[in-house]
């Protein structure tokens, strides 16, 4: 049954056929026509990064200001950093930093926690407490015009955290509850067998940052307050201020809030790399992990990764662009769109100031769960053994030298971007040669650093799944030994 064209409908065909009246016959039409779509555009070199400039101040007390202006719109984040106040300081008490940083904002000078998250929505901010492995960080984003009560309440987070027994084992068995529930989560525990067998024990990254179910029973009120008062000193931390506002104001801000605020001790140092046990560099094994009755298999191949400040870290970048980091990569390429096995696949360096792991990882289907093994392995291989063709080593470095401008475009983005280069001790003019050295790396960099740090002969392989349905498939690879483990990484027969 036909359709007559409504009024609206009428006046869309009238506009498009005026269009197409005006449409260029002459030379243009010409110069159109004999356009070749068979070739992509040429993409002009990305342009360089210039770095916002980052003033500093500092109070009497030791505590640091950096602060970079922005004008454009009347907001301002302001990132509260205590440097060595992570989960590498918990000692024998897995998870203290993180519950510590946790219990801030769950009751400060005279509010509670809802007077907190009361005060937080009347003021229109966003306010969040938490910890890594090496710093305790409290992040405030708030409207220019209610900055001042936004401070104030920040200041009582910072200086005045209650702690109360009663809010303590609430979020103590909270913890609790969400580590017990993890145990049924294939995602975390194939992350918890992996942690536990490439850092050995003794290393803080054997355990997890949250701690577990033996260390949290532990965690009271006076254990809190303990690490609180041995890490939160003004002399170890750095408030990162960005948006709509200047250093003498911010400075002005801040010594009201937080001048009086008294030195501690030195404190402890955390551990460095070459002072803690090396990570595992074992011969490639795999670990298995029941899962009964599960779908999806979590496949992760784990090696030790590298120092943030290694000379190789760009063309790492880039040669992980190329085989994991990116949605058009090679290994979510082959797994997903081509194979369809998962609905994505990648791979990734942790940088930490001891470094983390290197992890490529997948959840599959369970019927796949060799195959894919098997397609990790290949493609780990493949960039070893050959270099990149041009257009993949162009891809990514545009793919990295491109995407930088927007990790600085709003104010929390800045604040990152700023903890970033504290975090690691590197210079705040650090992203102005970031696109020159991006592009600087070569195909022959790339297969360089792939030999040196995918050692596929030398891998740790943990996979948690329906072991009765995945067990002889994986034998049958001849990867390397296959062993079955708990979810703590330990034995089982």
């Amino acid at each position: 049954m036909s359709r007559q064209p409504t009024a609206y409908s009428r006046q869309i065909l009238l506009a498009g056929a005026a269009v197409l009246a005006c449409w260029p016959t002459g030379p243009l039409a010409a110069q159109g026509s004999s356009f070749d779509r068979s070739r992509p555009p040429i993409v002009a070199s990305p342009p360089a990064f210039t770095m916002p400039t980052v003033q500093t101040a500092r109070l009497g007390n030791g505590l640091t200001i950096q602060l970079v202006e922005m004008h454009e719109l009347p907001l301002v984040e302001v990132d509260v950093m205590i440097r060595n106040a992570g989960a590498r300081m918990d000692g024998d008490l897995a998870g203290l930093a993180t519950f510590t940083a946790g219990m801030l904002d769950e009751g400060a000078g005279t509010r509670d926690a809802l007077g907190i998250a009361s005060e937080v929505a009347y003021l229109g901010a966003v306010l969040g407490a938490g910890a890594d492995w090496d710093n305790t960080e409290i992040e405030l984003s708030a409207p220019r015009r209610t900055l001042v009560q936004a401070l104030d309440l920040l200041a009582d987070i910072v200086l005045r955290p209650r702690f109360t027994a009663s809010e303590v084992q609430k979020q103590r068995d909270l913890r609790m509850a969400n580590i017990i529930a993890s145990r049924d989560e294939p995602n975390a525990v194939n992350g918890l067998v992996l942690n536990a067998l490439v850092f050995p024990d003794g290393h803080p990254f054997h355990r997890p940052a949250g701690g577990d179910s033996s260390s949290t029973a532990r965690l009271d009120s006076a254990t809190v307050r303990g690490f609180y008062g041995r890490t939160f000193v003004p002399d170890r931390t750095t408030i990162v201020i960005t948006g709509d506002i200047t250093m003498g104001e911010a400075r002005e801000l801040l010594t009201a809030r937080f001048g009086s605020w008294a030195q501690g001790g030195p404190g402890q140092p955390p551990a460095t790399a070459a002072q803690l046990p090396a990570p595992v560099d074992r011969a490639t094994t795999i670990y298995l992990v029941d899962k009964p009755g599960a779908a999806q298999s979590v496949i992760a191949l784990a090696r030790p990764g590298i120092e943030r400040s290694s000379a190789d870290y760009y063309a790492v970048q880039v040669m992980n662009t190329i085989l994991g980091g990116s949605f058009s990569s090679r290994l979510n390429t082959n797994l997903r769109e081509t194979r369809g096995w998962t609905y994505g696949a990648g791979s990734g360096f942790a940088y930490r100031p001891v470094p983390g792991p290197f992890r490529a990882s997948a959840s599959v289907r369970t019927d796949v769960t060799d195959s894919s093994l098997m397609e990790f392995k290949r493609e780990m291989e493949l960039i070893r053994d050959s270099l990149v063709t041009p257009q993949e080593l162009a891809r990514a470095q545009a793919y990295l030298a491109l995407g930088l401008p927007a990790d600085f475009e709003t104010t929390g983005q800045m604040a990152d971007q700023v903890g970033e280069l504290l975090r690691f001790g590197l210079p705040f003019t650090y992203w102005n040669g970031y696109v020159q050295n991006v592009m600087k790396v070569t195909r022959q960099d790339v297969q360089r650093v792939a030999r040196k740090y995918l050692d596929t002969s030398r891998m740790t392989i943990v996979i948690v799944g329906d072991l009765p349905k995945i067990r002889a498939g994986i034998d049958a690879t001849k990867i390397g030994p296959v062993q079955v483990t708990d979810i703590n990484g330990q034995p089982v027969q």
